[in-house]
This record gives structure tokens, sequence and C-alpha cells, in this order.
């Protein structure tokens, strides 16, 4: 069971705000229940009643900590919140965000989807200026940063720190006169904007907006600065222009199929991206089987292309949660079917295309093959709708090291003999962008080519 919730890149965080609108508290709780894919560790929420903040932070996931009376606490028209995998920093209430602070610039708060490679090198900085972090999220060097930095008000300040600040972010300001919206000027993590009745939503993903019946409106834009406040919307652009570096793992995995992001449906990139996989690695077979959920869309669109019959032939229970207390070894053989459990008369006798989206360290999809086996297939070939994924992120995604990461130790002929396929095939770099409808040049795809689109700190490797 550990090694099916570990060999999966781990979501990264969601983001959702609401600026003027009196369940502002409510409706942020919802946003964020919409993205609690993206991390299911911690969440918080910040309000705004006048000049008041009221903060809420708790380990664990939305619905289980913000009921009717938490949020009745929560008063004010607006309010910013999170919900938090680590990527960076320990796992304890201290490091849930939203973080606030009360400083020269008045009281701030933030919320932070991304990942800086140079925060530790900022912080001790910091702490030599006398600096007292209460968390050892990179997050909290920006808000120590604002807090210190001279300026006329809080928005110029925010704006002259995150000009210094390299990497990923997409962010969430709160103060008592507005809601700031930032993007890093590469774009690396999605952005979006909405509208709500006369309110103005800001979200990591356009499916927190359909939760609340709210309006998109567009993306806020890399290197975009969107001040809310009572007279409507302020775009700024403070940052230099760099080249765009948006996540195509977005697209692959990350953000929920029912999402539009960088301009695109995650549903058809996926399903585009099964048809691509089919015409690159066709092979003869009775059924085409997803492993749930991940898989589904690219299954969806491998068996359209290639006219083998897609089955729903593996169950996932998705009741286990983090927290499930592992069974003594004398009994831990079931392993990965506290997750997985195939239908044997789905899949016996049969010639099964696996299609998953990723393999990290192999160990996952060597006991899912082993599964499908066990269920009576005659053959079992895997197919993979993204490339082999060689290197880690530093973008704000929890992956493990380079030294375990399968694909950049094993060909691809050793990784299908160490999973026990009958054969494997991964989608080329080539056909994932074309499915995604990106181009070279304009995102990241580092994980697959190690080709990095900014420095990396020395201190990086630490949090992997």
């Amino acid at each position: 069971m550990t090694d099916f919730l570990s060999d999966k890149f781990r979501e990264e965080c969601g983001v959702f705000g609401i600026f003027g609108h009196e369940e502002a508290s409510t409706l942020t709780q919802l946003g964020l229940f919409a993205l609690q894919h993206r991390g299911q560790e911690a969440c918080g929420i910040v309000s705004a009643e006048g000049n008041s903040f009221t903060q809420i932070r708790r380990l664990g996931l939305v619905a289980d900590n913000f009921d009717a009376k938490t949020l009745e606490r929560l008063k004010g028209t607006a309010a910013i919140g999170h919900t938090r995998y680590s990527t960076a920093g320990r796992k304890s209430v201290r490091e849930a965000q939203p973080f606030s602070v009360t400083c020269q610039h008045g009281k701030i708060a933030i919320c932070h989807n991304g990942n800086l490679p140079f925060a530790k090198q900022k912080r001790r900085e910091l702490e030599k200026q006398g600096a007292i972090f209460n968390s050892t999220s990179d997050t909290e060097t920006i808000l120590h940063s604002v807090a210190r930095t001279e300026a006329k008000n809080a928005i110029e300040a925010i704006a002259k720190v995150l000009k210094e600040t390299e990497g990923a972010f997409s962010l969430l300001f709160l103060t008592p006169e507005a809601m700031i919206a930032v993007r890093d000027p590469r774009g690396f993590r999605p952005l979006v904007l909405g509208k709500y009745k006369d309110a103005w939503a800001v979200g990591s993903e356009t499916c927190a907006f359909d939760l609340i019946d709210a309006e998109y409106v567009r993306e806020i834009e890399p290197g975009e600065m969107l001040v809310i406040d009572k007279n409507g919307l302020h775009p700024y652009y403070p940052f230099a222009e760099k080249p765009k570096s948006v996540c195509t793992f977005e697209h692959v995995y990350f953000s929920r199929p029912d999402s539009y992001i960088f301009g695109r449906s995650i549903n058809q990139s996926r399903h585009l991206m099964g048809r691509h996989l089919a015409l690159e690695h066709p092979v003869e077979a009775d059924i085409v089987v997803p492993v749930p959920d991940s898989g589904v869309a690219a299954a969806i669109g491998y068996s359209a292309e290639s006219g083998i019959a897609f089955r729903q032939g593996i169950i996932r229970n998705h009741y286990i949660g983090r927290t499930f207390i592992e069974p003594t070894q004398s009994i831990r053989s079931f392993g990965v079917r506290l997750k997985l459990n195939p239908i044997q008369d789905l899949i016996k006798d049969q010639r099964v295309i696996l299609v998953d989206d990723s393999i990290v360290r192999g160990t996952t999809s060597k006991k899912v093959v082993a599964l499908v086996r066990e269920a009576g297939a005659k053959e079992v070939h895997v197919r993979i709708s993204c490339p082999p994924t060689i290197s880690p992120c530093y973008y704000g995604v929890n992956t493990p090291r380079k030294a375990e990461l399968i694909a950049a130790q094993m060909s691809v002929d050793e990784v299908c003999k160490y999973i026990e396929a009958d054969s494997l095939g991964y989608l080329s770099l080539e056909g994932m962008l074309e499915a995604t409808g990106m181009e070279v040049g304009t995102v990241c795809v580092a994980c697959w080519n190690g080709n990095y689109p900014t420095e990396i700190g020395n201190g990086s490797k630490d949090i992997r």
C-alpha cells in the first residue's frame, strides 16, 4: 500500500480566493473542495472583515475541517485558501497555508502553488538579518521579504520582492483592501480568473469555478500581477519577460479532467495522448484497461484509435486515505489490493493493454501487472501516456530523486522486464506535445529530458 501511494508524482497544491461576496469563506471552502486532488495533507482559509483577519489552518481534508460552525468564524467579504501537499518543508499544521503577518505594510496573507529553488539560500540571508521563521516552507521567505521591503504599500512591496524571486509561483495575497493574484513570468503552474455574480474568484483550476457556478473569465497571464479591489480589476506586468515554461505534467496527471488550463481541456489532451499512444505503440490485444483513475481518459483514446474494446477492468478503492494502518508483515502480501482490484470476468483469458499516465519508481506498475496476470490475463502490454520520466521536478511537484526514477536507471526493455510485462511503450515527447497542443519553447518538459528552464538552487535536492 505504501508503494502505491508513493509511486506517483505528488499533486502540488491548490489555491482559491474570492473577493467581494458576503459568503466568501464558504465559497472558498467549496473551491478548495474541488481542488482537493491537488493536496490532501493540510488546508487553510484566511478571511478579511474590514481590517481584521481570521485564520484557520488544519491538517487533513477540507470537508473534515471546514463545517458550517467553523465557517461562521471566518467572517468577511474576501477570503483566500490553500490545500497542500508538501514539495518543500515538513508535515505539520505550522506548514499549512495561508500564512499571514502584520508588518509595516499592514496585514498580509499569502498562499502558494509552486516551488522556489533558491528559498534555502534566501532563508539563511533573512535569518542573519533577524527574521524568525514559524515554518520550513519556502513560501514564508516571500512573506518575510515583503515585510522587510521599503515601499509605499503592500502591493508595491510584493512586486519588488517577486521581481527578484526565481522559480515557480502562482500566488494569492490578501490584504484588508485587496486580493492580489500573481503568476511567475514563465507561467509554470496554472492560475485562472472567474466571476461569481458581482464577486471575483481566482483558483488553480476551472473545476473550482464549476462547483460554485462561477463563470470562467481567463487565465492569469504569465508575469501578471492582478490586483482585485472594490474598484475592480487592475492588471500589472512588473516582471521582465521570460520564455514560457508551462508544466506539461498538469495535462498528463495533476489537473482534473473536467478542468481547462493553459487554454485547453485536460480531458481532450489525455484522450489525444491515448490516440497518439495507439498509433506509436500498436499491439494485438482483446481489451484496453486503464489504471484508475488517471489512466482512464488516455485508455479511452487508445481504444478509440485502435478499435480494441475499452473495459473498466480494475476498480479503485477511493476511501483508503493516507493514514491507513499498514498490516503486519505476515499479512502484507495483499499490498496494492488495498487500492486496486481487478474484475476477473473481464480480464480472464484476455490479452490486456494496460494504460497508465506514468511510471515513477516502477514498484506499483510491477504489482498492477501481477494483479492482472493473477486475474487470468493471457498477456499484459503496458502503455504509458507520457515519455519516460528521467529527472525530478523543482517547480512545485514532489518527485523522487533521480536515482529513484526507474527510467533514469534502466532502458525501456529493462523496465519492461522489471515490471514483468509482455511489452512496454511510452508516448513520445513529440506525440505528447502534439496531443496537448503545446510547442517546444513554451513548455517545461524537464522531467522527460532533463533540460531545466531555470537555474536550480544547490539546496533543491535536499527537499526531494
